[in-house]
C-alpha cells in the first residue's frame, strides 16, 4: 500500500533531526503531495500565520502555515535592526528559506481598531509551505537549527495534522449579497478634502497627494477570504496576489499591479506605475481610454513624479541605472496605468530593507514631495491605511520581491473594507476621482457578485 505523503514527511523530518546538533543550520525538506487543492488545503489548517503569495508572471503560487520563525513588532523599530533579525537566521549555513510579510504604510501613527491584530511589521519564515506549479504540488517543513530541537515533538505532531480530510471546509460556494455599505469619508467630504488638496498646491511646495477612501460592506454570513483569493487570481492576471492573516483570523488580501522591487543578487528591478484610466465597454472605447493614458498632460505629470523619484532613489545605491525611455501602457482586467521600468545594479551592502526605507511611500501612494504630502494624508485622513499600500512580499538570503499592496481588502468576519486611492495633482477634478477610486475596487465588486446599485 503506498504511503501518504504525510507519512513520508514526517519520516523525512524524524531522520533530519537524527543527524543534526548544536550547530546553527537551516534545513529545508520536501516531498510530493499529489493532486490536492491548495485553498482546500489551507483552509483545512488550524496553525496559525497562513500566508498566500503569488509574483505576477510567476506559475507557482506558495500558500504557508505555521511559524519557524516571526520577526515582528509594533514600534518605531528601524528597518536596519528589522534586516539584523531576519539576517541572522538566512545567514546560518544550510537550505534556501524566506520570509514572507508586509509593514504598514506609516508606522508612525497608532493603529485604530480596525488594524489592531496587525503587527507594524511581520516576517514570518513558515514553518510548512505548499507551492503549486501547476498540476504539481509540493510540500516542505523549514526547520531552524539549534531552536528547533526542543519543539521536535511538536513539529512532528504538527506534520501529522497537514493532511486535510474529506470533512475540510468546502470554498467552492459564491458569496451572499452585503446587506450595507459605509464610505468613510463618503462622496461629499472626500471630494472637499480633493478641493482643500488643490488649495494646497497653490499655497506652497504640493505637488501631489494620494488621498484615500474605505469603503465597509457588510454581509449576511462570513465572508470566505480563501474563496475570495482564489477568484481574484483567476480574474486578475497581470497581478500580484497576497494573503496574510492576523492572529484573530482576519485577512488582508488583494490584487495589485504594482511592483515596489526585485532584488536578484546585485540586480534590481522597479517600476513607476501612476496615471490611471478605465477599460472601455467596446473596443473603440477601450483604444480612446488607452490614447487618453498615454497623451493626458495631468496623467503623464502624475506618472512622472514617480518615475523621476524611483530614479534618484535608485541612483546613489547603484552602479548604473536605466529607465525606460518614456512610459508605456500597463493593461489590466478593470483598468490600465502608465509604467515605467526602471533596472539597475546595486552597490554591494545594499540591504532589502534600506531598499524598503528609501522607495517607501513612493509617491504613488503618498505624494510629492514626500514629506509634506505624508503630513497632508495624515491630516485629512480619518482612518488608518494599515498594510494598505505599504510594502509586502518576500525577502530571502540572495534575492528578494515586494510589491505595493494595493487593491486590497481586510475581511472580518462578515465585514470586508476595501481601501482605494487617487493621487490628487493641479488639475484634478473631484467627481472624475472619485469615479478612479470607484473603478479601482471592481475587481473585488466582480468577484463578490456585488449589485453596485443597491449598495453604493
Amino acid at each position: 500500500m503506498r504511503r501518504s505523503w504525510v507519512s513520508v514527511l514526517h519520516e523525512a523530518i524524524s531522520a533530519a533531526f537524527s543527524r543534526v546538533d548544536s550547530e546553527p543550520l537551516l534545513v529545508r525538506i520536501g516531498v510530493s503531495a499529489g493532486k490536492i487543492d491548495p485553498f482546500e488545503w489551507l483552509a483545512g489548517q488550524s496553525q496559525t500565520n497562513r500566508i498566500i503569495w503569488h509574483s505576477r508572471h510567476h506559475n507557482e503560487i506558495v500558500f504557508t502555515c505555521g511559524a519557524a520563525k516571526e520577526v515582528s513588532g509594533s514600534g518605531p523599530e528601524t528597518n536596519s535592526n528589522i534586516e539584523m533579525r531576519i539576517q541572522d537566521v538566512l545567514g546560518r549555513p544550510g537550505d534556501d528559506m524566506r520570509f514572507f510579510g508586509g509593514m504598514r504604510f506609516d508606522r508612525t501613527r497608532p493603529s485604530d481598531e480596525l488594524w489592531r491584530s496587525f503587527s507594524g511589521y511581520r516576517f514570518v519564515l513558515p514553518r510548512f509551505e505548499l507551492i503549486a506549479r501547476r498540476d504539481q504540488v509540493q510540500v516542505y517543513c523549514n526547520l531552524v537549527f539549534p531552536e528547533d530541537i526542543k519543539k521536535r515533538q511538536s513539529i512532528l505532531a504538527d506534520i501529522l495534522s497537514l493532511e486535510v480530510s474529506d470533512s475540510a471546509p468546502e470554498q467552492s460556494r459564491n458569496f451572499l449579497s452585503p446587506v450595507v455599505r459605509v464610505n468613510h469619508p463618503e462622496q461629499g467630504v472626500w471630494k472637499e478634502r480633493i478641493n482643500w488638496a488643490l488649495e494646497k498646491f497653490e499655497n506652497n511646495d504640493l505637488e501631489k497627494v494620494v488621498l484615500a477612501r474605505r469603503a465597509d460592506f457588510e454581509f449576511v454570513e462570513p465572508i470566505k477570504p480563501f474563496l475570495l483569493l482564489k477568484k481574484l487570481i483567476a480574474s486578475t492576471p497581470n497581478c500580484f496576489h497576497y494573503y496574510f492573516e492576523a492572529s484573530d483570523g482576519s485577512a488582508f488580501v488583494g490584487a495589485t499591479p504594482e511592483r515596489l522591487f526585485y532584488r536578484n543578487g546585485l540586480l534590481i528591478e522597479s517600476e513607476a506605475v501612476a496615471g490611471t484610466q478605465p477599460r472601455g465597454a467596446t473596443l473603440i472605447d477601450d483604444e480612446h481610454f488607452r490614447a487618453s493614458l498615454l497623451t493626458s498632460e495631468k496623467e503623464l505629470r502624475e506618472h512622472a513624479f514617480v518615475r523621476e523619484f524611483i530614479r534618484d532613489i535608485l541612483d546613489p545605491l547603484c552602479e548604473s541605472v536605466s529607465i525606460d525611455h518614456e512610459a508605456s501602457e500597463m493593461k489590466l482586467t478593470m483598468g490600465r496605468h502608465l509604467v515605467s521600468r526602471i533596472t539597475g545594479v546595486l552597490l554591494p551592502g545594499v540591504s532589502d530593507m534600506k531598499l524598503l526605507d528609501q522607495l517607501h511611500p513612493t509617491p504613488a501612494v503618498g505624494g510629492f514631495p514626500g514629506t509634506e504630502s505624508i503630513d497632508v494624508i495624515r491630516e485629512v485622513e480619518e482612518f488608518d491605511r494599515g498594510w494598505y499600500a505599504g510594502p509586502v512580499g518576500w525577502i530571502g538570503q540572495d534575492s528578494a520581491h515586494f510589491a505595493v499592496a494595493l487593491r486590497c481588502g481586510l475581511v472580518r468576519g462578515k465585514t470586508i473594507s476595501l481601501f482605494s486611492g487617487a493621487g490628487i495633482v493641479r488639475g484634478s477634478e473631484p467627481e472624475s476621482e472619485w469615479k478612479e477610486i470607484e473603478q479601482k475596487i471592481l475587481d473585488f465588486i466582480n468577484v463578490l457578485e456585488l449589485d453596485m446599485e443597491q449598495v453604493g
